[in-house]
């Protein structure tokens, strides 16, 4: 490409996006142009303006074998260019080998006051198919294919009792889901109290994805990291996240630096992704790593990185955010399960550029070289000076805005 990607300047960038993803005129200006305050209004209650976060480009990521340009919105220095570089050494191993199962979503309807659950559990089994009937007579995009029911103890101290809970296992394709999970509960709920004898509570989705699973894994030359002693590191890193929740949350923040990064810019829930995820991670009663690292035969890293992903490419923010819309042209993704496989990429990459910088140097040493670019700007510095001021902060390890003012003041002198 010539220049690198970080190294073009903003137009000059926009200019390859808008090649390589043949986007028209109007969606790359969508890029620097703020959300329209009538659409905010739509959006939300109360609106007084609009909220914004910078949008960048990872780049270096090879996804099931196509290269694919992958849009990140987020506040935190590093991020971006941490996860361009972790992809970029995975790149010549081949890049990031990912799979995502079908877009099945479960709708929960609560059904409580129940003298014989275990008789009310099987009439709803032997009805599975006027339940099914009914959910699927309210959407014609997705359907409902399976019901469900279990039983479930109040576990809580208020001893509310046994509770029936009915699951409509909904495949909603290329959609989140969301609201049309929550519409074939409620149509349900009225039959399922007729069936059971007993009163509905709630009807609603589960954010806890578990039919929507994604598997990401990507193998890291052992030299391009920095030889044998930097994988024995990183295993280290790793063993601690797995094994201590103390640790295991602050690396899968990481994760999700690169996860929530990808949602945000493409529309998506990214609270019910962080729910579900961290659920995932606390499966089996101690919260742990989302992310696997190992050693390969040949000395070289792997890792994988295993979550539930309810993501959609229709409906919902994706289809009335300009920006988001660009997005996901940018990405380049065809299905939901693609979009999945892009995210989880991104949480893996990120994942394994903080710990290796944690294993190394530590955070500090790049993240605060960023930092100080904004501190700069806190100064006073305007155009070439803030890079200036930056790299003099930076060099000497005092990144605060009283230093800052310093250098600056000398510079100008």
């Amino acid at each position: 490409m010539g220049k690198k990607f970080y190294e073009m300047t903003r137009e000059e960038r926009l200019a390859f996006v808008r090649e390589q993803a043949g986007l028209s005129g109007e969606e790359a200006a969508s890029f620097g142009q703020p959300l329209a305050y009538e659409s905010a209004g739509r959006m939300v209650e109360n609106a007084v303006g609009i909220m914004s976060l910078p949008l960048g480009i990872a780049t270096n990521f090879l996804i099931n074998g196509v290269e694919r340009l992958v849009p990140m919105a987020i506040e935190e220095p590093s991020v971006i260019a941490a996860a361009s570089k972790a992809a970029k050494i995975a790149k010549a191993k081949g890049g990031f080998t990912a799979t995502a199962g079908r877009s099945l979503m479960i709708g929960q309807v609560q059904v409580v006051r129940l003298s014989k659950i275990d008789a009310a559990r099987r009439k709803v089994l032997a009805k599975k198919k006027e339940l099914l009937a009914i959910a699927n007579s309210k959407s014609k995009s997705v359907s409902a294919v399976d019901v469900q029911a279990r039983v479930v103890k109040d576990a809580s101290r208020n001893r509310m009792g046994k509770m029936l809970v009915v699951e409509l296992v909904i495949d909603t394709k290329d959609a989140m889901g969301a609201n049309a999970v929550n519409t074939m509960c409620e149509a349900i709920a009225p039959k399922v109290e007729e069936m059971t004898g007993g009163s509905v509570v709630l009807k609603i989705l589960s954010n806890y994805a578990t039919m929507r699973m994604v598997k990401c894994s990507a193998v890291f030359d052992r030299e391009e990291l920095g030889g044998k002693e930097m994988v024995e590191r990183i295993l280290y890193a790793h063993a601690l996240a797995h094994s201590d929740p103390y640790r295991a949350v602050t690396h899968n923040k990481g994760v999700m630096n690169g996860v929530d990064a990808v949602a945000l810019a493409t529309g998506q829930d990214f609270r019910a992704i962080e729910a579900g995820a961290h659920a995932y991670a606390a499966r089996d009663g101690t919260y742990r790593s989302l992310t696997k690292w190992w050693r390969t035969k040949t000395g070289d890293l792997a890792g994988e990185i295993e979550l539930p992903l309810a993501v959609g490419i229709v409906g919902g923010v994706a289809n009335v955010h300009p920006t988001a819309k660009t997005a996901l042209k940018v990405l380049g993704v065809k299905s939901a399960q693609e979009l999945a496989m892009a995210i989880a990429a991104a949480g893996l990459a990120q994942n394994l550029a903080a710990i290796r910088a944690l294993a190394s140097e530590g955070i500090q040493k790049g993240h605060m070289r960023l930092h100080a670019r904004n501190i700069a700007v806190m100064a006073g510095a305007r155009g070439g000076e803030v890079e200036r001021v930056a790299d003099r902060i930076a060099d000497d390890g005092q990144v605060n805005v009283e230093r800052a003012k310093e250098v600056l003041s000398s510079i100008r002198k």
